[in-house]
């Protein structure tokens, strides 16, 4: 797919700049990179904003421009509430970055020594960007790098907190219903979305309502398993939509990665037989107690199963990195077992040796596994990770959902379901299926490469209009 691009008569000559605004996460960072590269070889020249406290490497971009913005970030001590959710730090975004981000977009834009500005594309939480850009009459586009679900959830996430959804717990009856408008997801999915639902839902609307008002949404994410949710989208959404994902297809190596890797592992990785290693990464944000970080090490320790475990620092609230591991854990796992601070994944769902990922249920992890056709066990955290989870488990049957959380036998059950069971095996005809319908949409006329054959040509004619 990346030599397609590359070929492309259109990269030949620049004609037009398009300007990208994303999010300061991993999980937002790396799809709209990936989407930064793929519109670069279609001949597009590619302009950066980022706030100032989260500068990518720059080095590693020479063919990007990037700009600079203050984003107040050195006073955010002073805002924080005692638990803040996602939804804090990006409101905080809006909220701190509207002029930064207005007087560099408007002095892009008056550079006539540069190619004419075709669009503005923005992380769909930036809700900020809309109102400056309708006042610099530039189109704007919006990422969204999560499951196309996902933002039909979030737009509803007010009513289901006026409904009392978020007043249940696990002791409720209710709390293990499904939700009559998204029959595929429970209650208490909905509830884990947010430690402060009224603030997210809140914001979720502002968001909502500047997607509504855009040139158009372009979605990490393909038409097969999402079809149905999509047809319900375009009957609220009724701006142009672009499912040209799963984004790694085009540069399935990791490009903007905020952390350093260990490559060390990997001879080990190497020694070990067909499928049989557990890998287990919780992504770039989540955090689990120090209780929740035993019973996964004793999970784990208990199958004997051999595992790459991925222990972001700071991943264990209250911990520095490993002081919090069982007495004799390294010595008892020796050989077996191997942690590392973080990781190249896409390196190691491809490798032979991975049968099974556990996974936080972020999206772009989830691609991945689909991409490469790697089962999953699902320990989802917040925000549309329970979205994810729920749909992995309970609609497409590729994983098994650790329902009652951190727990040692059930991880213990859930990984020998995966890795010795019928069902596992199961689960592995159906993401290979997936994961062929991936190849499909990549192919001349499957829905990817003719969503980005628009994609292109949309923006191309955006200045027109």
């Amino acid at each position: 797919m990346e030599e397609d691009q590359q070929t492309n008569p259109r990269s030949s000559q620049i004609c037009q700049r398009v300007i990208l605004f994303p999010l300061p996460y991993q999980g937002h960072l790396t799809p709209m990179f990936r989407l930064a590269y793929i519109l670069h070889t279609q001949g597009f020249k590619i302009t950066i904003i980022h706030p100032q406290q989260f500068s990518p490497n720059q080095s590693n971009y020479p063919h990007f421009t990037f700009k600079s913005i203050s984003d107040g970030f050195s006073d955010i001590q002073s805002y924080m509430p005692e638990q803040p959710d996602a939804s804090f730090f990006i409101n905080y975004l809006n909220n701190n970055c509207i002029n930064s981000f207005r007087d560099c977009l408007a002095e892009l834009l008056a550079d006539h020594n540069e190619p004419p500005v075709a669009c503005l594309i923005t992380d769909a939480e930036y809700y900020l960007a809309q109102d400056v850009a309708n006042s610099l009459k530039v189109p704007r586009l919006v990422f969204w790098p999560c499951t196309i679900v996902a933002v039909l959830v979030y737009r509803d996430l007010s009513f289901f907190y006026d409904k009392g959804y978020f007043n249940l717990t696990r002791k409720d009856p209710e709390f293990e219903t499904r939700v009559p408008k998204y029959p595929a997801l429970k209650i208490k999915d909905i509830v884990k979305i947010a430690t402060n639902p009224k603030d997210l839902g809140e914001f979720q609307t502002n968001v909502v309502k500047q997607i509504k008002a855009s040139s158009g949404i372009i979605w990490n994410s393909f038409i097969q398993p999402e079809e149905p949710i999509l047809e319900n989208l375009r009957q609220d959404f009724s701006v142009p939509i672009f499912t040209l994902g799963p984004l790694q297809m085009y540069f399935p190596a990791s490009i903007s990665n905020l952390l350093e890797q260990d490559r060390s592992f990997f001879s080990w990785l190497d020694a070990q037989a067909p499928k049989s290693v557990i890998y287990v990464s919780f992504g770039s944000i989540a955090r689990i107690s120090q209780s929740e970080f035993q019973e996964v090490a004793h999970g784990l320790a208990n199958t004997g199963f051999p595992f790459l475990w991925v222990v972001r620092p700071g991943m264990v609230k209250g911990s520095e990195w490993l002081e919090w591991l069982p007495e004799n854990f390294l010595e008892k796992v020796a050989g077996k077992g191997r942690i590392v601070k973080w990781c190249p994944q896409d390196e190691v769902l491809a490798h032979p040796a991975t049968g099974c990922f556990w996974t936080h249920s972020g999206w772009n992890s989830t691609l991945e596994s689909i991409c490469i056709g790697v089962p999953m066990i699902c320990s989802p955290c917040v925000v549309g990770q329970p979205i994810v989870a729920r749909y992995v488990c309970d609609v497409w049957k590729i994983g098994i959902l650790l329902e009652n959380g951190l727990e040692r036998m059930s991880i213990e059950r859930a990984i020998k379901r995966v890795m010795l069971d019928k069902e596992g095996e199961g689960m592995r005809q159906r993401i290979s299926r997936l994961k062929e319908e991936v190849t499909i949409s990549f192919k001349e006329g499957g829905s990817s490469h003719m969503s980005l054959k628009s994609l292109i040509y949309y923006i191309s004619s955006l200045q027109f209009l």
